[in-house]
């Protein structure tokens, strides 16, 4: 039995890690995406949608795209907002890794 449980953690653990890895991507194409538009004058991503896709394990994406893209990076929001979804989600990972 306790095998098994071993066996199911270690597979929510890498389908964890493969959420976290899409969400990054996403977030990192979105702010690139949304630049994009941006300069283009065409229709752009909502600042929801980053937050959320943030909200989901993506903000380091999110916030690596603004600074690879020098985007959004006047806005007050996500100067503080996605660091700090960031910060709340590096400290959740490290509760389940260590202290639960």
């Amino acid at each position: 039995m306790k095998k098994f449980l071993a066996l199911h953690e270690k597979t929510l653990w890498l389908i964890g890690g493969g959420v976290l890895l899409f969400m990054n991507l996403l977030g990192f194409f979105l702010m690139g995406l949304d630049k994009y538009k941006a300069k283009h004058e065409r229709w752009r991503v909502r600042e929801r949608t980053f937050f959320i896709v943030s909200a989901l394990g993506g903000s380091l994406g999110v916030w690596l795209g603004m600074q690879v893209f020098h985007h959004k990076t006047l806005h007050r929001k996500f100067v503080w907002g996605v660091p700090a979804i960031f910060i709340a989600e590096t400290a959740l990972l490290l509760w389940l890794l260590f202290l639960r």
